[in-house]
């Protein structure tokens, strides 16, 4: 089944405790894209600037992401500086250049339109609403947004809401919108408007399913010796959970089965572990599913216990 993406595409200026990068490829469609493209084809929208590296281009076109619905327009492209704290769970954003972003509007091409699976990244709820009227009825629909848009948008975000099927949302981000300290009762909330699923993402402890039939299910992370970079982690995450039920059947009403979604998690908790160990997608680059098996493995191993408790 075929994804269809819209969301940013920058260039990354990171720095850490420990090193410093420049102008890398980033933007949440780009981790998406590179992620999701292991599994299966995907159909980009977004924008750059008639600056964007020939390079990444055409590493896009040596993976199975169509690239029809990209825009180049004359100017610059979309650019983010942002520095880690020594904890790497926390950032401050130096600079944001929105260049040829800030005018940017979703054309949906009518290839990308048949799309099953749609990823509606973390961009303005007016865009995702512009994306939802001209998608007809993809078969899941899957939204990502940000405190930003809790605060300056909510009207907006909550008509999005109320037209996916899974959220996800940090613990930070359920507590704002739903002005509830605890992460069960804000979840209720959430999956009261209609959402089918709510995934909440913890970073470096994992990530919490949560759905409208009562499903609970708690994916640790992959433990990781070292993380280099965690930026874009959280939409690899969503790529890997999207690629993975691309290669799954749903049942005959259309639905996946709650275990193509735990394991849909899992896969995206592995692949957001793999971003963490280098900058910007370098370590996407080389990966195979292999590399993913291999650490599925481990983690179905590091994870299990014995149901028996005597």
């Amino acid at each position: 089944m075929s994804i269809l993406v819209v969301g940013s595409v920058a260039l990354d200026t990171v720095e850490t405790p420990f090193a410093r990068v420049e102008e890398v490829l980033g933007g949440a469609a780009s981790y998406f894209s590179t992620a999701a493209s292991l599994y299966h084809q995907v159909n980009l929208v977004a924008v750059v600037g008639s600056d964007f590296p020939r390079e990444y281009l055409d590493f896009w076109r040596s993976r199975p992401i169509n690239l029809e619905g990209l825009q180049v327009k004359e100017g610059r492209t979309f650019r983010w500086i942002a520095q880690y704290h020594m904890d790497m769970n926390t950032r401050d954003t130096l600079d944001t250049q929105l260049g040829v972003y800030a005018g940017f509007h979703p054309t949906i091409p009518d290839d990308y339109r048949a799309s099953e699976l749609l990823f509606l990244a973390n961009i303005q709820p007016e865009l995702q609403l512009e994306v939802l009227s001209q998608v007809p009825k993809p078969r899941l629909t899957v939204l990502d947004t940000m405190e930003l848009w809790i605060m300056t948008a909510r009207q907006q975000l909550t008509e999005v809401i109320r037209r996916v099927d899974i959220l996800l949302m940090s613990e930070e981000e359920v507590r704002q919108y739903t002005n509830q300290a605890s992460i069960f009762s804000g979840v209720r909330q959430l999956l009261g408007m209609g959402l089918k699923y709510v995934i909440v993402k913890q970073g470096s402890y994992g990530a919490l399913l949560f759905g409208a039939d009562g499903t609970y299910f708690t994916a640790p992370t992959y433990p990781l010796e070292e993380v280099i970079d965690p930026t874009g982690a959280g939409d690899a995450f969503a790529g890997g959970f999207l690629g993975y039920l691309s290669n799954r059947e749903p049942a005959v009403d259309g639905c996946y089965s709650v275990d193509d979604i735990k394991c849909a998690v899992v896969h995206g908790n592995i692949i957001g572990s793999f971003v963490c160990e280098d900058f910007s997608i370098a370590r996407l680059r080389g990966l195979t599913m292999e590399d993913i098996a291999s650490r599925y493995q481990k983690l179905v191993q590091y994870s299990h216990f014995d149901r028996h408790w005597q």
